[in-house]
């Protein structure tokens, strides 16, 4: 049993040097996944941000629909001559 304590010394005071030497590597790796999930989480804010406006747009363009289909005014004609313009965007 003695025997083996003394064969773990010398193992042990290799692996320290070993695992020290390593964790720079590791270090670098684990920064860059960390920045690769900052990337894609920044990736996926913008595109939600741009699907939220596209979704506004749509709904501006179905209550202008609504109104149109529900209106029995004279400004029907107006307003259907009105969306053939070009939008201002």
């Amino acid at each position: 049993m003695e025997n083996v304590i003394y064969a773990l010394i010398p193992i042990t005071a290799l692996m320290i040097p070993l695992v020290a030497i390593l964790m720079g590597p590791m270090k670098r790796l684990i920064a860059l996944q960390e920045r690769k999930v900052e990337l894609a989480a920044t990736t996926a804010g913008e595109a939600a941000a741009q699907y939220a406006a596209k979704i506004e747009r749509l709904e501006a363009r179905v209550q202008v629909l609504e109104r149109i289909a529900t209106d029995k005014g004279t400004a029907l004609a107006a307003e259907i001559e009105q969306l053939r313009l070009p939008p201002l965007n």
